[in-house]
């Protein structure tokens, strides 16, 4: 008996996922000032975390698409619930606070996005045509709009970029891809004066010259830069970081974490964190090559390139090629209801791997 016939996960893709855990809590725990007890309470989360992904790799992958519609319906009207009486925090209302639970209905839509997008898709022709990917991309805009209600512009691209890039992998033609990106390039001066609120114009214009507000709006990626470019090659050690642990880099054990730990650990740490990243989504995108479905195709590819989107989107903020928008870097940062998307998509990956190896086909 082995691992995988037991528990029914992947151990290539486990391995990585556990080796880039470790590293957030080393990075973590110097982030946080060498504290015991943020240790504890982010070895709890991710013990939760890795269970819950070890629940959701035993579910067969069909009832992923069962539920599909109706979670889709069920968390878009948790949305619009949200937009009409969801609570305030931090100057945007994201959340439902339900009495026993308070949560974001918008994290749940990074998860089941990509579910629904599949199965609609694997149900109709393939390549999609005209009339299917009008359909798709409705259901992909309407819960995007609704986030971007709220406001939260970054949850608000992860969840269209999971839904796009199951139309991507369905074979969606050149033309199709073209035409959306140059609508898209179209609406930018419309969203910049019309729909995008002032603090989101301001980060905009912080990427373009963080220089013009050094102890405002500019203050995180100038502090960031200084604290990758002062690691060097090798870094500063372990613990030896002078940004973080004088004070000058906020969010350290959220948004900028990779700051600390590139601070510390250099250009090379950096070169294997990265390596491992790629190696996740390497080995999400070899499983969807192999998927036993079409549904399960889709869904595998689009988890895998949203995973990579989560790390693009993060670096770009930290290094200050992308404007801060509060993205996770994955199994890095702390945070809990981003820990938990990560792990259920990580969880459905390994339910289409194993789906394979139990109907018998060769590994």
């Amino acid at each position: 008996m082995t691992l995988r016939s037991i528990f029914k996960l992947d151990p290539v893709l486990l391995f990585f996922v556990c080796l880039i855990a470790t590293i957030g809590l080393v990075a973590g725990y110097s982030a946080s000032e060498q504290s015991a007890q943020w240790v504890e309470r982010s070895i709890v989360r991710m013990g939760l975390g890795f269970g819950l992904m070890l629940v959701i790799a035993q579910i067969p992958q069909r009832w992923f698409f069962a539920t599909a519609p109706w979670l889709f319906a069920m968390v878009t009207l948790m949305l619009v619930a949200v937009w009409l009486v969801g609570d305030m925090g931090g100057g945007a209302r994201r959340w439902l606070d339900l009495g026993v639970i308070r949560f974001q209905p918008a994290e749940l839509m990074k998860v089941v996005m990509p579910m629904m997008i599949a199965w609609f898709l694997a149900r109709r022709p393939l390549p999609p045509r005209f009339v299917d990917v009008i359909l798709a991309m409705l259901a992909v805009l309407i819960p995007t709009g609704l986030i971007m209600l709220q406001p939260d512009l970054g949850s608000a691209l992860l969840i269209m970029a999971s839904g796009l890039f199951v139309l991507f992998f369905a074979g969606l033609s050149w033309w199709y891809i073209g035409s959306f990106v140059a609508l898209a390039v179209a609406v930018i001066p419309v969203m910049w004066f019309f729909f995008m609120h002032g603090y989101q114009k301001q980060r905009v214009l912080t990427l373009l010259d963080p220089a013009a507000d050094p102890l405002g709006s500019g203050y995180h990626t100038i502090q960031s830069m200084i604290a990758i470019g002062s690691g060097g090659v090798w870094g500063k050690g372990w613990l030896q970081g002078t940004q973080s642990h004088l004070d000058f880099l906020p969010e350290g054990t959220t948004d900028f974490i990779l700051a600390v730990y590139a601070e510390e650990f250099g250009l090379v740490g950096l070169a294997v964190l990265f390596a491992l990243y790629l190696a996740v989504i390497w080995r999400g995108l070899w499983i969807a090559e192999h998927a036993e479905s079409v549904q399960g195709r889709l869904l595998a590819a689009s988890i895998s390139m949203t995973f990579m989107v989560y790390v693009l989107v993060n670096a770009g903020m930290v290094l200050g090629l992308l404007p801060v928008v509060g993205a996770p870097l994955p199994l890095l940062s702390y945070g809990g209801t981003a820990l938990v998307t990560i792990m259920v998509g990580l969880g459905m990956l390994m339910s289409i791997r194993t789906q394979r190896s139990f109907l018998g086909h060769d590994r």
